[in-house]
């Protein structure tokens, strides 16, 4: 699903304009990054948590030349369903 298909069907099952139903996706999206950004954890019950982890730095390989060098640490975000919606993908 994208973003505008999450609009359209917002607007339609909710009986909003198209507009105002974007503003609603954009608004959710907005808190979700900002929080993500400052380091906070987001969790939608029943649907899963999103989450940041710290990579610490480390040395890699060129797999194109395999020159060693050297990986930054960095933060990197992943997503972990909620016990209802694995339960609705498994089926």
């Amino acid at each position: 699903m994208t973003k505008s298909a999450l609009i359209n069907a917002l607007s339609r099952q909710k009986n909003l304009s198209r507009k105002d139903a974007e503003t609603v996706v954009n608004t959710v999206f907005e808190e979700i990054s900002m929080s993500l950004e400052q380091g906070r954890r987001v969790e939608l019950r029943g649907f899963g948590s999103f989450g940041l982890k710290e990579r610490r730095s480390r040395e890699g390989r060129n797999p194109k030349t395999g020159d060693q060098v050297m990986v930054e640490a960095k933060r990197v975000m992943f997503f972990k369903a909620g016990k209802e919606l694995r339960e609705r993908v498994d089926g």
